[in-house]
């Protein structure tokens, strides 16, 4: 897809409406030199370089934009993000470190791009599904008529996110050989195997390589459509290492309840309700947190939670205002089945 967009610096106006013509959704041609990316042409800049007066034998450069909007690979930096959604500029290419194209971003087909690599966390038994995950492992199970786990890898790319690891064991085979290397959705995408049980982000620890500081981690049998860029926002705008996802839960107290000041009441609520935050399964961490994971061991992401409140790392937490459903049970795979309907991805 990246040689069907670029053309030489020795090319001409001619050669860049064949290859506008031939890639109608980009409508833009990146300009090399060397394989390195020196500029880019858009069917608006050749609008304007005709109404100049240049002709079709013209060189290519001395109509493209030098200074055109770009991003390095692993550094999609916030506000490098909000300008090119605010200036609507739908192709950016993505540049590695010797300034050659590793890849274009399509903006119209993406809510935004975070600078976050993502696991999801694959491996469980499903045991209180059985006997649907006797052959099937539960991330494969279908709602409405794709697996669980589809909506999750749907749900991260949407938002930019195509480093993806995850992270299998019982029935590892089976999402293997139906994903194989991610690259018919593509996704840049690799396996972690867990031997043994590692909990629920022991797994990372075993992941050699991140493209980005930022790590997201997720269940796998989640139904959601979390608004992951704000999550990701919550997490920078407050400094902080870990914010974990979570749900409200609320508990209605069937009495009055008294309060009080030792003996003397201050107040009555007649059947209060409290609302309380239940961990969601989703988390974006710094990479960093990833050195408090032990390696090869049964470690929970609550052990992380708490591992990092004792080394006084700032974690916080972002109220899911989005659907969000844990297929853990018969009820709740029924549940799905009719939710997923109705909902907006």
């Amino acid at each position: 897809m990246i040689y069907n967009i670029t053309l030489s610096i020795n090319s001409t106006m001619n050669d860049v409406l064949f290859k506008l013509n031939a890639n109608p959704t980009t409508l833009t041609v990146f300009i090399e030199d060397k394989k390195v990316i020196v500029g880019t042409v858009t069917d608006g800049d050749v609008r304007r370089a005709l109404i100049k007066g240049l002709k079709k034998e013209s060189p290519v450069s001395e109509f493209m934009n030098t200074s055109f909007i770009k991003l390095n690979r692993g550094q999609y930096k916030k506000e490098k993000i909000t300008e090119i959604k605010q200036k609507n500029i739908a192709i950016v290419p993505v540049l590695n470190e010797d300034g050659t194209l590793h890849e274009f971003i399509n903006f119209n087909n993406l809510k935004t791009l975070l600078p976050v690599d993502a696991v999801i966390m694959a491996g469980g038994v499903g045991s209180r599904l059985m006997p649907l995950t006797q052959d099937i492992p539960k991330p494969m199970l279908e709602i409405g008529g794709k697996p669980i786990i589809e909506y999750n890898l749907n749900l991260l790319l949407s938002y930019g996110i195509n480093n993806i690891n995850i992270s299998v064991n019982y029935l590892a085979d089976v999402i293997k050989d139906y994903y194989k290397d991610g690259k018919e959705k593509g996704i840049n995408l690799k396996y972690v195997d867990e031997t043994t049980p590692l909990g629920t982000i022991g797994a990372v620890k075993k992941i050699e390589t991140f493209y980005n500081d930022y790590v997201l981690v997720m269940n796998s049998d989640l139904l959601t459509n979390i608004n992951l860029e704000s999550m990701f926002n919550t997490l920078i705008d407050n400094n902080a290492d870990m914010v974990v996802a979570t749900t409200d839960y609320q508990v209605q107290v069937p009495y009055g309840v008294v309060e009080s000041n030792g003996e003397v009441i201050t107040a009555l609520k007649e059947k209060p309700i409290y609302t309380y935050y239940s961990n969601a399964g989703i988390y974006i961490i710094k990479k960093d947190m990833i050195d408090l994971i032990p390696d090869s061991k049964f470690f929970n992401a609550t052990d992380l939670l708490e591992c990092g409140i004792n080394k006084n790392k700032k974690i916080i937490h972002f109220p899911i205002n989005n659907y969000w459903l844990d297929i853990g049970k018969h009820h709740d795979f029924n549940k799905a089945q009719k939710d997923v309907l109705n909902l907006k991805f």
